[in-house]
C-alpha cells in the first residue's frame, strides 16, 4: 500500500477540512452546509443528489454499524478539490476498509463526493 505524504486536512480546500471535521463529530447540521444545492455524492452504489437527499445520506450513513474512523492521508488535487482517506474500522463485514473521499469542488462548496475504497 501507497502511503499518502500527508494527513494533514488543512492541505485541503477549507470547505473540505470543515466537511470533515463536522462529519467526525456527527455533526449532520454543519457538515450539509459545505455542499452545493446541486451537489451529487456517490456512495456503495448509490447517488444522491442535491442537499436533500446528500441530508439523509448524511443522517443515516454508517448507522447501522459501531466503528471507528480515522484519517490517514490527503492529496490536494489543484485549486478544485482533493481526496481525504479514511481507515475505518468496526463490526460491518470485512471489519477493516479504507476508504477513499473524493472531493470536486465548485467555488466555496463541495459540488461532489465519491466515496469509493481505496486502491492504493
Amino acid at each position: 500500500m501507497t502511503t499518502p505524504t500527508s494527513t494533514k486536512s488543512s492541505e485541503l480546500p477549507a470547505t473540505i477540512g470543515d466537511f470533515l471535521t463536522a462529519r467526525a463529530a456527527s455533526d449532520v447540521s454543519t457538515a450539509i452546509r459545505a455542499f452545493s444545492p446541486t451537489a451529487v455524492v456517490v456512495d456503495d452504489g448509490q447517488t444522491f443528489r442535491g442537499t436533500d437527499e446528500i441530508l439523509r445520506f448524511l443522517s443515516k450513513a454508517g448507522s447501522e454499524y459501531t466503528y471507528t474512523t480515522e484519517l490517514t492521508g490527503v492529496r490536494r488535487t489543484g485549486d478544485d478539490g482533493g481526496t481525504a482517506r479514511h481507515r475505518l474500522v468496526g463490526d460491518f463485514p470485512g471489519r477493516v476498509v479504507d476508504l477513499d473521499y473524493r472531493f470536486t469542488m465548485n467555488g466555496d462548496f463541495i459540488a461532489e463526493l465519491v466515496i469509493v475504497p481505496s486502491t492504493s
